[in-house]
């Protein structure tokens, strides 16, 4: 057994993936809301985080679902069962405060609903009634599906085409709750920051208490470098330590999705001139080497 291996894989949908890997300290220490930052070149790789979706204690594995966007998610999808991740370091972040409230709507656009599910599942655990609004793009990017309805009281599911569920933003369903005879406790909000935007909106005039989870650009996962740096409340927070999850209400959304705009350059520059190179690294780790002599 290798530290960090592969140990299972599934393709959710033309995009994303899911993936256990073996890791079991971290499967011990995790909580809901927590993440990894992983790498697959320790050397050179890019670092980059992903939520602990779940994990097994006996197996000692945590369980992350990823969508392909870039070079390393990219790459990370063209490995197989049996290989290795360089280095998986966590678990990272706050967990989730999760308490008795009441009622809460957990709302996930597109991939969010990854990060969303252990934290609706802690809630129902807690004793809450759980609403969960999931939306997508169309129904072929729905993902986790079965695993929402096994937690939730209830699900509303919103595609921009109208495939599945009804067509409309997740908004929508958020704002008719808003404004019913019970309104949320609690919301929690993940997906898109434009999404979690204007969740955020929403939820404002009615008052109801709005968490986010944020995913922002990381690379030591510690605090020390700056780079997940995010506006709250008019005072500089970091993802990586004082997050993910924030007053909806507080963040400063519009400088976070200028930040997160600023080295999609180098990410393009990043794909177009090492994907070659990097598949040709994954293929060469795997041809048998010829035994030593002597």
């Amino acid at each position: 057994m290798t530290e960090y291996e592969i140990t299972s894989k599934e393709r959710l949908t033309e995009n994303a993936f899911r993936i256990r890997v073996r890791a079991p300290l971290i499967a011990e220490a995790r909580r809901p809301g927590q993440f990894v930052i992983l790498s697959l070149d320790g050397e050179y790789g890019e670092r980059i985080p992903l939520t602990i979706v779940d994990s097994d204690v006996v197996e000692g594995t945590v369980t992350l679902v990823f969508q392909v966007v870039g070079l390393t998610t990219r790459l990370l999808s063209m490995l197989e069962v049996g290989d290795s991740l360089a280095s998986l370091v966590g678990p990272l972040g706050a967990p989730t405060r999760i308490e008795k409230v009441g009622k809460v709507v957990c709302v996930a656009g597109g991939i969010g609903v990854t990060p969303l599910y252990p934290i609706a599942k802690a809630m129902k655990e807690a004793g809450n009634t759980v609403t969960v609004i999931q939306g997508a793009r169309n129904a072929g990017a729905l993902i986790l599906e079965k695993e929402i309805a096994e937690v939730a009281d209830e699900v509303v599911l919103c595609t921009d085409d109208g495939s599945k569920g009804c067509r409309a933003l997740v908004t929508a369903p958020l704002k008719e709750m808003c404004e019913g005879v019970s309104k949320p406790d609690l919301v929690l909000a993940i997906g898109p920051p434009v999404m979690m935007k204007f969740c955020a909106e929403t939820t404002r005039p009615y008052g109801v208490r709005t968490i986010v989870s944020l995913n922002s650009i990381m690379v030591d996962g510690t605090g020390m470098c700056g780079g997940c740096r995010v506006t709250v409340g008019g005072e500089t927070r970091f993802v990586c330590v004082d997050g993910p999850e924030f007053d909806g209400h507080k963040v400063d959304f519009d400088n976070m999705i200028a930040r997160l705009g600023s080295y999609r350059p180098c990410e393009r520059a990043a794909l177009e001139c090492r994907l070659d190179a990097e598949i040709e690294r994954i293929k060469d780790a795997r041809r048998p080497r010829a035994p030593r002599k002597g």
